[in-house]
């Protein structure tokens, strides 16, 4: 299993074409394994933040080049979202309130 968080910044003046493509490419997740566990957006309607989990490294490798999501991206140029992608793992036990760390 791979858990990722996506956190997307959207183009000025784009947000709603960004918006849409996100819309559009999280909906490929599934043909690669793959599944949005939580979608965030701030306040500010500029940014989200995205949970994802693939069953492995190879479905989301094949989420990247997906002909389909290269397209859209493509077809948005400079509109594009910019996103970072970081691999994430749970953390076990974590302290309760009040416990030093």
């Amino acid at each position: 299993m791979l858990t990722l968080v996506a956190i997307v910044e959207f183009a000025v003046g784009a947000e709603g074409a960004g918006q849409r493509y996100e819309d559009a490419v999280l909906a490929l997740l599934g043909r690669h394994g793959g599944h949005l566990d939580r979608r965030l957006r701030g306040t500010d309607g500029r940014t989200e933040v995205h949970v994802i989990r693939f069953d492995d490294r190879g479905g989301y490798e094949s989420f990247l080049v997906d002909p389909e999501r290269m397209a859209m991206r493509s077809a948005l140029g400079d509109s594009a979202p910019t996103t970072r992608v970081i691999e994430v793992q749970e953390v076990q036990n974590p302290p309760q309130a009040g416990q030093l760390l």
